[in-house]
Parts: structure tokens; C-alpha cells; sequence
């Protein structure tokens, strides 16, 4: 799988689909958290709604969470743009590369902009099996195009500056016809191990989600893709995903995925005023309420068959205030903060 095929826009023109680029990243110098999306929808015709795009911007401050913010500039879908010989999608003035991105977005007279470079350095990853998607099961298909990103340039908001340098984060490309349910997602490429050293050219992906079929809901089905170590560590088979242990609530997920012979354990904790809430619009009208956070904290521990029914933890990883985690349900949740409608 090749980072430019992953990259490449799937919307044909016709109705009855989302998709969504992001990239998520934490400044390593202030703690700040940062989560740039560009999106589209074209709406199923009987919503008698016409497609648009939008350039998202929201920035999580573990330190002050009063001063988090979440900006949406939407604009006609003709202000969308997409190559592939090089990738490059554009959203109005705001674009995306396999090497950077740029662009800026506006709400209410509150303002951010952004120049960020990188190099790719991993090739990309997917969560939905082949053969889920030559079935055309999955209703949504989630794509790493580059899971693991050192990430250099500059963010502006709201009359603050981060240069960075040395920031970790990755870029996703995802596309379908309806979200989930519910469900929770994490991601996380900048670990220490159990010393306390870096543990650079790691990362770690995963997604849980409960499914509306045949008049019921099933699930959680929970796709998770890692590279620990020099070395792959995949759960996304058919099989797998639905066998997969997973809890998941909205300032958490516990987890444990099976890989072959090897199982991958993980925490993820979000302190509730760093999360920031945002709403998803369905190419069918229907919403989802999505909150998020770019200042989690993730724990890790790879096991390994150590004889009979019993199982050694071989590798240890911990990331504090730089892992990236959502929640996500049908319904806002009383109380909570709700930035982008």
C-alpha cells in the first residue's frame, strides 16, 4: 500500500458520501495538542441539502483548558480540489500533501493558521480488511497513509505562536457512506519505554466501534494496527476485530488485540476538560457527537506465549499527554463541551 494511493480523493462527484483527511499532532515544547482536518459531504438527495467542504482546526491546551479552541470554515464543494501524480487536496486557500500542509480557518471572528513539513517515513496502514472492503461491508474505510510524522513549521491562533520541531503526530485519510454508532478511536507514535528512553519509529492506531445491522447492534468490532520494535503488530482480520477485547467510555478505553501469537494491551485516559466536542454530519442527515482530545495518555504492553495458559509481557511503552483519543455517540452528552455544530 503506497502512502499516494492511500491519499487519493474517493469521491466520484455523486451523492451519499463523507470523507475526511486529518492530522493529529502534540507540540512537545508547551504540551498543546493539535487536530486539522479537511472534510466533504454530499448529502443523499432526499435531504435536499447541497455538498459542501469544510477546513477544521481545534488545539487543546492540557495547561489551560479554557483557552482550547475549535474552529469550522465550510464552503460549496466546488471549493475542493484533489490530485494524485503528486497527492495534494485542496480546501479553499488550505491544502494537504504526502510532505505538509498549510491553510487556515476561521469561526465566529476567531482565527488559526498553519505551515507544517515532514517526511514520510513509514508506509501506510489500513484497518478494514480486504476482504471486508471488496465485500462492501464497512460503511466507513480508515486509512494511515503516514501513521508515524516528525512534524516541523508553525500553528497561530487566537494571538498565540508554537514553532515546532521534533513533533510527533500522523495523517489519516478515511471515506464511506455512514459513521458508526458509537465508537472510540486512539492513535499514539510518540512513546517513552519502560526506562523512560524515546522509543522513536513506533506508533500505535486502533479504532473500536458498534455497527447498526439487520435491525440490531453489533459490535465492538476493534481493527488495531502497531508497529512496535522494528516489527508489524496487526489485528484487523475478519475474525479478529470481533474477538478483540474492548471498553470503551467517554474519558477511556481499555483494550487487549490479538496478533498472531502475540497480544497488544492498551489504556488510554482523557481528563474530561480536555476534550473538545464537535458534530458529524451523515451524507443522510444524521448526526454524530464526536470529542476529542490531542493530550490523552496511553499505556502499552506487548505479551508474548510464555508456556501453557500463560503469557510474559515482552515490551512496555507509555505515552503521558500525547496521545490522541475520541469518543463518539448519537447523542450530545448533557454537560459536556460542544465547540463545532
Amino acid at each position: 500500500m503506497t502512502a499516494r494511493r492511500w491519499n487519493d480523493l474517493q469521491w466520484d462527484g455523486g451523492t451519499g458520501h463523507y470523507e475526511v483527511y486529518y492530522v493529529t499532532l502534540t507540540d512537545p515544547g508547551t504540551g498543546v495538542g493539535f487536530w486539522i482536518r479537511w472534510t466533504m459531504v454530499a448529502p443523499r438527495p432526499e435531504t435536499g441539502e447541497e455538498a459542501t467542504c469544510s477546513v477544521w482546526f481545534l488545539a487543546m491546551d492540557p495547561h489551560d483548558p479554557a483557552r482550547s479552541i475549535g474552529l469550522k470554515s465550510t464552503f460549496p464543494a466546488s471549493r475542493l480540489s484533489a490530485s494524485s501524480a503528486p497527492f495534494r487536496l485542496e480546501v479553499a486557500e488550505s491544502w494537504l500533501s504526502d510532505h505538509g500542509a498549510a491553510g487556515s480557518a476561521e469561526q465566529d471572528g476567531r482565527t488559526a493558521a498553519w505551515e507544517l513539513q515532514w517526511n514520510p517515513s513509514l508506509p501506510a496502514y489500513g484497518h478494514v480488511h480486504p476482504a471486508l472492503r471488496a465485500a462492501r461491508i464497512a460503511k466507513t474505510v480508515l486509512f494511515l497513509p503516514h501513521p508515524d510524522l516528525e512534524i516541523s513549521g508553525w500553528i497561530e491562533w487566537e494571538g498565540r505562536r508554537v514553532d515546532l520541531s521534533g513533533a510527533r503526530g500522523g495523517q489519516a485519510h478515511l471515506w464511506g457512506s455512514k459513521h458508526a454508532q458509537r465508537w472510540a478511536w486512539a492513535h499514539c507514535n510518540d512513546f517513552t519505554g519502560a526506562g523512560g528512553e524515546p522509543r522513536t519509529g513506533t506508533f500505535m492506531d486502533g479504532v473500536s466501534v458498534f455497527v447498526p445491522r439487520f435491525g440490531r447492534t453489533i459490535g465492538p468490532n476493534t481493527p488495531v494496527v502497531a508497529r512496535i520494535g522494528g516489527s508489524d503488530v496487526l489485528s484487523t482480520g475478519p475474525l479478529s476485530v470481533t474477538r478483540n477485547q474492548s471498553e470503551f467510555e467517554l474519558t477511556g478505553w481499555r483494550f487487549e488485540a490479538r496478533a498472531g501469537r502475540r497480544r497488544l494491551r492498551g489504556e488510554v485516559s482523557a481528563r474530561p476538560e480536555d476534550l473538545i466536542g464537535v458534530t458529524y454530519h451523515d451524507p443522510d442527515g444524521d448526526l454524530a457527537y464526536c470529542y476529542n482530545t490531542e493530550v490523552a495518555s496511553m499505556r502499552l504492553e506487548l505479551l508474548e506465549p510464555a508456556g501453557g495458559r500463560q503469557w510474559r509481557t515482552v515490551d512496555e511503552l507509555r505515552s503521558d499527554g500525547r496521545a490522541h483519543f475520541e469518543y463518539a455517540q448519537r447523542e450530545p452528552i448533557p454537560g459536556a463541551r460542544l465547540d463545532i455544530r
